[in-house]
């Protein structure tokens, strides 16, 4: 590919390249701290007059702004505390560039703004700094959000995607697909029986909570790509097999219908309000125990384990078969998050 497409933004294997052979190589200096640009994690180290310091960047689009279950707003706050809280970083301040097309209702920005602040402030989380731009009509679909979240990491060190090991457990914290399914039914008019939502949510307490316990080694939000990128991910910076168990994976009746009927594959449609972990095995019924005192994260579920082997994503099928898990060429519904 000589320009660029929709897929080198759908956090597949087409935007891995990209990352890779083009935007990284672009610096030379690319850490300060234990965690940096090369380790490609949700966040990077950062050590401050003392304090151990977890800082991360992200660009929020959604079509459209407003879906069931959430808006742009939701989506922004939880996508940055979600990235700090996998690198096991407590959240406590964001910045926000807002870039608005020109003819957006007041109104609009508004309820998007509140809803942001709806999740941030009862966590405690400023909002410290950020910036406005506005584009003439029809160089910018709607409104695009740009954050900054800064962390303190909770323990002595950074969770990172690499810490993946030998006999450790695999917890998925609730059914996989939501966000990605319901943003593509709404937009196609598509309709369910039930009423599904997107499951965007924050999710800081509950690891927070797990991390009090101990024994949490790896953790990944399954955002853009879904939860097949996120295990890829771990497996492949740790250098293990993971094995999951087909008829383990929690996925709604609706999310896994649909799929159906398109032709996708849940584990490529994006979450906005569950965590991956991989776990000590002598802590797994404990993180369970407490993740299901949380709402957000009631139906967690252990998937799968580590093994010694190859770096992959093994899954062991209904019928007793093994295939390979692997990463998407790119996102099946593109502006997702």
């Amino acid at each position: 590919m000589s320009k660029i497409e929709s897929a080198h933004g759908a956090g597949g294997r087409v935007m891995q390249r990209l990352l890779e052979d083009i935007i990284i190589p672009s610096f030379h200096i690319r850490k300060i701290g234990s965690i940096g640009l090369d380790e490609m994690d949700d966040g990077a180290t950062l050590q401050v007059a003392g304090a151990n310091l977890i800082v991360c960047t992200d660009a929020h689009t959604v079509f459209p702004v407003f879906f069931p279950g959430g808006n742009l707003g939701t989506l922004t706050a939880c996508g940055t505390v979600n990235d700090l809280a996998v690198m096991g970083a407590r959240p406590i301040a964001m910045t926000n560039t807002i870039i608005i097309e020109e003819g957006t209702d007041i109104e609009t920005l508004q309820t998007v703004l509140r809803s942001l602040n709806d999740v941030i402030e009862p966590l405690g989380i400023a909002m410290i700094a950020g910036d406005t731009k506005v584009m003439p009509p029809g160089t910018l679909d709607g409104i695009v959000m740009s954050t900054t979240g800064i962390g303190e990491v909770y323990l002595d060190q950074p969770i990172s995607d690499s810490g993946g090991k030998a006999g450790d457990d695999v917890i998925v914290t609730g059914p996989i697909g939501d966000h990605g399914t319901v943003l593509l039914a709404h937009r196609e008019g598509l309709e369910f029986e039930t009423s599904l939502t997107s499951d965007v949510a924050p999710l800081w307490s509950p690891i927070r909570a797990c991390l009090d316990i101990g024994g949490v080694h790896a953790m990944k939000d399954p955002t853009r790509g879904g939860t097949a990128v996120a295990l890829n991910e771990i497996a492949s910076k740790s250098g293990v097999e993971l094995e999951l168990q087909e008829n383990l994976i929690p996925v709604r009746p609706a999310v896994q219908s649909l799929c159906d009927v398109l032709g996708l594959n849940p584990l490529h449609m994006s979450s906005e309000g569950k965590a991956v972990m991989v776990v000590d095995p002598d802590s797994t019924d404990d993180i369970l125990s407490v993740l299901q005192g949380f709402e957000q994260t009631r139906e967690a579920k252990v998937i799968g384990n580590i093994q010694k082997g190859s770096p992959r994503v093994l899954m062991k099928t209904a019928i007793g078969g093994r295939k390979i898990i692997q990463v998407p060429y790119g996102e099946p519904v593109p502006r997702v998050c």
